[in-house]
């Protein structure tokens, strides 16, 4: 890399961060404006969900694509298209009211995040030297989790203030201020495959991601023994199976399959996505949990909520810092175990718990993502040749996506399942003056988010402990 681009890294790295941040941001701040939209746009509580739904599936299709061109035309080119891109599509969230014009402009913002997504960690590996390199890739991963984890609490905020267009218009002025430090700083691409990109690849994993995702979602609102669901998952299944033979015949397939030979990147990417499912499960129960069972305002609900963003705030670059010291795979560890020691905090929650011990517990959530997120990051990163690094990087920002699309549906099937158990009739709605069906609820939703950190932190246990 040029000397500039050695003394502008870390302006590189806010730049791509602030982006990262706000792109994974907009995954999970809608949540706590459904119901306003909904009354807003006239549309049931059920459709105004697909505001959320739409953005995740579009990301996590476009992800594998846009990284395979990140490799073969440049990263920085397609980052810098992205940011416009996810600007526009911002603009147009704030400007459109009517349902189905909210949702076109939700797909064109979900393009422009996945192009950064898919690109932002290859750059950073790229810039920075490996001596810091473990620092900037936690950084990056810290704005990852502060965006997928603050969205609630920030949306909240806003929401006391102002309404609810200006979720997707604070976008706006923050991206704008940023493709202008983008401009200044960002290098040219100095690293280009040339290589083709294999569209068909492509619309079969989008066809996999949309009718599979798709299926999901419809089938929480009608039922899974209708004919849509059921027909939606069973493309998806078939597509999956055609999808692996004719990419694993390929020479230059949109997903590299050898890459998963490497046991270390394919166990650092199955952990992350079981750790943003967890992530999300609290994005979808705490909100329920503090404004309907505890009965506090969403300003300050969405207060509380900031504990866990700003203790990965102060966590997240000392995490990056040791990484560099000592080594990625012990702070993995640590930090998946207290990450799974948080789930259980959570699973004391009830009607009286005090708010020091929800604090309490909120603060281990944070501490675990932070130990956990930068070396994770590290480990991804670092077990892939230098041409696959964009490739790999959205493979990374999938894994997460992934997991927050799992995180959603999980939780809520989990949650009005054991609420209707409990009821003794369907059930897909917080109960008024009925607190202990929504906390059989919640704790059913715990037990499982337990038992998935349980399982990512015995699989990187045993890898961390077993000798190379």
């Amino acid at each position: 890399m040029e000397t500039t681009t050695q003394k502008n890294r870390w302006l590189v790295l806010v730049a791509i961060g602030l982006f990262t941040f706000m792109s994974t941001l907009d995954g999970s701040i809608v949540n706590i404006a459904l119901p306003v939209m909904s009354k807003d746009m006239h549309i049931p509580m059920n459709q105004a969900e697909w505001i959320v739904s739409i953005y995740l599936m579009t990301v996590c299709a476009c992800l594998p694509l846009f990284g395979k061109i990140g490799d073969s035309i440049g990263k920085i080119k397609i980052f810098r298209i992205g940011t416009i891109t996810f600007v526009l599509g911002s603009l147009l969230c704030g400007v459109f009211h009517t349902f189905e014009l909210i949702l076109l402009s939700r797909v064109i913002q979900a393009i422009g995040a996945s192009m950064t997504m898919s690109t932002n960690t290859g750059i950073i590996t790229e810039v920075f030297p490996l001596s810091e390199r473990g620092r900037a890739l936690g950084m990056i991963g810290a704005f990852v989790s502060l965006g997928s984890i603050m969205g609630p609490g920030l949306g909240g905020v806003i929401l006391a203030q102002f309404s609810w267009e200006y979720i997707f218009l604070i976008n706006v002025p923050i991206g704008i201020l940023t493709i202008l430090l983008g401009q200044k700083v960002l290098p040219k691409d100095s690293t280009k495959s040339g290589t083709k990109i294999d569209f068909i690849g492509f619309i079969l994993f989008a066809t996999i991601i949309l009718t599979l995702f798709g299926g999901i979602f419809i089938g929480q609102e009608v039922g899974y023994t209708h004919t849509l669901p059921v027909l939606l998952i069973i493309i998806a299944l078939i597509t999956m199976v055609i999808f692996y033979r004719i990419e694993t015949k390929k020479n230059n397939p949109l997903i590299q399959f050898s890459l998963f030979k490497n046991k270390v990147f394919t166990l650092s990417l199955l952990t992350a996505s079981m750790i943003f499912v967890t992530n999300f499960f609290t994005n979808v129960v705490i909100p329920f949990y503090l404004q309907n069972t505890r009965g506090y305002s969403a300003s300050f609900s969405g207060i509380l909520m900031m504990v866990v963003p700003f203790t990965m705030i102060i966590g997240s670059p000392v995490s990056g810092y040791i990484t560099d010291k000592v080594g990625a795979k012990l702070l993995t560890f640590v930090g998946l175990i207290l990450i799974t020691i948080s789930q259980l905090l959570y699973l004391i929650l009830g009607e009286q718990t005090s708010l020091i011990f929800f604090i309490f517990a909120s603060i281990f959530v944070g501490l675990g993502n932070a130990l956990f997120q930068a070396p994770n990051n590290t480990l991804v990163m670092s077990n892939v040749e230098k041409k696959d690094l964009g490739v790999a990087g959205s493979l990374n920002s999938l894994a997460r996506n992934l997991g927050m699309v799992v995180g959603i549906s999980l939780s809520t099937t989990i949650l009005y399942a054991a609420m209707s158990y409990h009821y003794e009739q369907r059930v897909t709605t917080y109960i008024a003056g009925r607190p202990d069906v929504f906390i059989y609820g919640m704790h059913a939703v715990y037990i499982t988010s337990f038992v998935i950190c349980f399982i990512a932190t015995i699989l990187t246990g045993i890898r961390f402990f077993k000798k190379d």
